[in-house]
Parts: structure tokens; sequence; C-alpha cells
């Protein structure tokens, strides 16, 4: 029984193909710049479709050097949670629903009012 276990292998850890003759993909890396002056480098397949924007590490947006600015007249500005609420209530109406909502707490908390 001994003679026929494997020793030393790490079974389904370890492939034992080796990368001789293995040719990778064609590839081409791609310069971003953040307006701060950050440079973003990213490696596409030849063959990849160019974003002409790309979310650097530390979350700023940085545009393709030597490509088109994207054209973002269309875009919506966007609607925050206050800008809708505000379509819903006015200013009087959520400073009474404010002031309720309060009151009700500090009756469950048992402060005086």
């Amino acid at each position: 029984m001994s003679d026929r276990s494997l020793r030393g292998m790490r079974l389904g850890a370890q492939s034992m193909e080796t990368e001789s003759g293995v040719e990778p993909a064609p590839r081409q890396s791609v310069e971003y710049r953040c307006a701060d002056g950050e440079q973003v480098f990213v490696t596409f397949s030849s063959e990849a479709e160019i974003p002409a924007t790309w979310m650097s590490k530390t979350g700023k947006e940085a545009l393709l050097v030597n490509g088109e600015a994207p054209d973002t007249s269309n875009d919506k500005p966007v609607r925050t949670h206050w800008d809708m609420l505000l379509e819903r209530r006015t200013l009087p109406e959520l400073e009474t629903i404010l002031a309720d909502r309060l009151t009700i707490l500090r009756e469950k908390r048992g402060e005086k009012v």
C-alpha cells in the first residue's frame, strides 16, 4: 500500500504542466492620466476596446492619454436622496415630521418633553 502513495505531492494544488512552449496572448499597455497628473498604466488585450476613462486605485477618474475626451453633454445631474425628498415634501412639512419623530423617540426613552 505504501509503494502506491504519492508522498510529498500536493494533489490538486499544483499543476504538473510546465509553461514551456506557451505563448501569452498579445497585450498592449495603455496610459491614463488624472487631473492632478497621476499616471495610471493598464494592460489590455490587443483586441480589447480601450475605454476613454479609467478609475485609478486612489478613486480618481483618469482620462486616456492621446485619446478623445468622453462626451458628457447628455449626462443628467445626479439626484440625491435629499433632492428626491424635496420633490415629495416641503421644508415646513419636514420640520413638523422631525419634531413629531423626536417627541416619540424621547417618550420611548422616558425623557420629559
